[in-house]
């Protein structure tokens, strides 16, 4: 299995902040969001790591360069590749990764606090094609949803537009098989050549639900973050931080 993260985004909601940095360089208990990444996915044995890059780009190299430097990482392998496009929409990082989709991939997003057990139960799970979800949420507008029909999702957005059941609030990690790899390349496509870069790239994901059989993994209750604003940072490390040692 390989791990694609997608860390080119500028982070508009977190500046001034991400003027000097991108979100993934922001420490938590002095200790980078990409570090800890990088932690845990070793941990599971996942050594094939391909970045997304864009916004402040050789920072994360000087990052990774150090981790290597500290005699980290030594048997990781990183590629790295470039979306020039950063400032517009997630989908044209996901889509400068659309070659990596047809082998067995985790796509993560890079600005995420998260116990590692979280991630073990999606990458354990038997299910080939698999969202993580939190199914204790508030919802706010803003936060990603899931709606399913049984164990299979069938719609991902931040709008209720289906009947189905919303189960909870995407996580933003989502383990994808070998076969469903072409299946999102294709909706990938069709979004960029609609002109559709301002698009979120969960919007490809759910164009190719009724082709594909993805399912979701709970959290049940496992800590987790995603930092968008400055009052995020203090909650993580306040409230999450100190959970990350439980369980």
């Amino acid at each position: 299995m390989q791990a694609i993260i997608l860390a080119a985004g500028v982070g508009k909601r977190l500046k001034p902040l991400t003027n000097e940095r991108p979100k993934c360089l922001i420490e938590i208990g002095g200790k980078t969001l990409l570090a800890r990444h990088l932690d845990i996915l070793e941990g599971l044995g996942i050594r094939d790591i391909t970045f997304v890059l864009g916004h402040l780009k050789d920072m994360i190299f000087e990052e990774i360069k150090m981790l290597g430097e500290k005699g980290k990482k030594k048997d990781v392998r990183f590629h790295y590749l470039i979306n020039e496009d950063y400032k517009n929409g997630s989908v044209t990082s996901l889509w400068t990764a659309r070659e990596k989709l047809g082998e067995e991939v985790l796509i993560m997003d890079a600005d995420v606090l998260f116990h590692p057990k979280l991630l073990e139960r999606l990458v354990r799970s038997p299910r080939a094609s698999c969202f993580l979800v939190d199914e204790d949420f508030t919802d706010s507008g803003e936060e990603m949803k899931l709606f399913a029909d049984g164990d299979r999702v069938v719609a991902i957005s931040k709008d209720n537009k289906v009947k189905s059941p919303c189960v909870g609030e995407g996580v933003g990690f989502l383990k994808l098989s070998a076969e469903d790899g072409p299946v999102l390349k294709d909706a990938l496509d069709e979004l960029i050549n609609e002109g559709r870069l301002d698009a979120e790239y969960e919007e490809a994901i759910d164009r190719c639900l009724d082709q594909s059989d993805m399912g979701f993994v709970k959290v049940d209750g496992l800590p987790w973050i995603e930092i968008d604003f400055t009052e995020d940072i203090e909650r993580a490390e306040r409230e999450i931080l100190p959970r990350l040692e439980e369980f």
